[in-house]
């Protein structure tokens, strides 16, 4: 199991952990165990969903659609979703062919615990079982919701957006970046996906385009934090603390925020953004403290 969160408050903690149970459980029911011959496959799934995680974008649905009244049982069901989507892309980014990672939240990768091709069958079965929980009429009964859901949720991880930025990501590793376009990666790689788990509990809730805007914002701003902390900790941090493989970005001369401003400027330019994704809250007032609770929590992880 990958650490706890660090430094998180009381409050925040117990919240995580909250979403962390309720979507487990949501997972297992959605990916239960087989005993059918190709029962490796979903081994893989389980393990490349259910070993671990901080379930931030998980967390991400499931407070944003508080703020609509949505129903937790639908919300639930697209938090696990996007989980699958994120483990996915995990699993295919840790390949030899991408970042060649052997840990994972703490534990062996998926092509280490089981062998390539199966991780690349593992990562297409999760992004296919996404699109088909989302599109499910137990999500939402409104058609028009579901469509959106899988029109958002397409465009965030499809070439113009996490996929776009894993490839920027590994061009990255050939030439040079400026900030630029460093920020552009990550808007594509971390932040859409984070953008469309805010947005989706506006859409699950039929939310004005206002506040969707707001917390697309919000998002947008605690994505690029997140991603500017995570390069400091492949520099600060400890295999222990991170669950991952220490230093990996340097040693695949990765451009990095970090690589690009140094760590003193990275880390100021991560202190903004969260000032940033706070203030995007403001239409929200007291209802999203959590929200921002979770964003300035960005800026003391260890994990």
């Amino acid at each position: 199991m990958a650490p706890s969160p660090r430094d998180a408050s009381p409050s925040l903690q117990q919240a995580m952990d909250d979403v962390t149970n309720d979507v487990n459980r949501t997972i297992e029911r959605l990916l239960p165990e087989t005993d059918l011959a190709e029962a490796q496959l979903y081994k893989a799934m389980r393990h490349g969903t259910l070993s671990g995680g901080k379930r931030l974008r998980p967390f991400l649905v499931l407070q944003s659609a508080k703020l609509f009244n949505v129903d937790p049982l639908r919300s639930r069901r697209v938090a696990a979703a996007v989980e699958f989507i994120h483990a996915y892309s995990l699993i295919h980014d840790d390949l030899p062919a991408m970042d060649d990672a052997s840990l994972r939240r703490g534990e062996p990768t998926v092509h280490k615990m089981y062998d390539d091709a199966t991780a690349i069958l593992a990562g297409d079965a999760l992004l296919t079982l996404a699109f088909e929980v989302m599109s499910d009429s137990e999500t939402h009964e409104d058609p028009r919701v579901r469509c959106e859901l899988v029109h958002k949720l397409a465009r965030a991880v499809g070439a113009g957006g996490m996929v776009g930025g894993q490839m920027l990501d590994l061009i990255g590793e050939q030439q040079a970046f400026d900030l630029g376009t460093i920020s552009r990666l990550q808007r594509m790689k971390t932040g859409r996906l984070m953008a469309f788990s805010c947005e989706a509990g506006a859409i699950l809730g039929k939310g004005s385009e206002n506040l969707r805007r707001a917390l697309c914002n919000y998002a947008h701003d605690l994505g690029l934090a997140f991603q500017v902390t995570d390069d400091i900790l492949d520099v600060e941090g400890t295999e222990e603390e991170t669950g991952k493989d220490h230093g990996h970005d340097a040693q695949a001369g990765k451009a990095t925020f970090v690589s690009t401003m140094g760590i003193e400027q990275a880390r100021t330019r991560a202190e903004m953004l969260v000032e940033q994704a706070v203030r995007h809250l403001a239409p929200f007032g007291n209802r999203a403290e959590t929200l921002k609770e979770l964003a300035r929590y960005v800026l003391s992880r260890r994990a």
